[in-house]
């Protein structure tokens, strides 16, 4: 698994990259603490050979994800948040980046 640095209006940093083995569930956190009123936070996989695909969004509080067995963390102030890959598989092998966006 790796995770790359995603660049938005405002700086979001994570982690360069994350391994886990298949089955061991994985955290990838992400922080964002210039975050402005009104913007969402974003979490996108890009698969390799394949385009980003938006994993999740919200303006505010954590979800489930059942489509990838995982879900989304947001912290009170909304300026950290997580993505939990619960059950990972080999092919969810990819680049995992949050952004910030209206």
């Amino acid at each position: 698994f790796s995770s790359a640095v995603a660049l938005a209006r405002a700086q979001v940093q994570q982690e360069p990259s994350l391994e886990t083995t298949e089955g061991t569930g994985i955290n990838i956190t992400c922080s964002h603490p210039n975050i402005q009123t009104g913007e969402t936070i974003q979490w996108y996989r890009q698969l390799p050979g394949r385009g980003p695909e938006l994993l999740a969004l919200t303006a505010r509080g954590s979800k489930e994800l059942p489509a990838i067995g995982g879900a989304l963390w947001v912290s009170a102030d909304r300026r950290s948040s997580a993505l939990w890959l619960g059950w990972p598989r080999r092919g969810d092998a990819a680049v995992y980046s949050c952004a910030l966006g209206p």
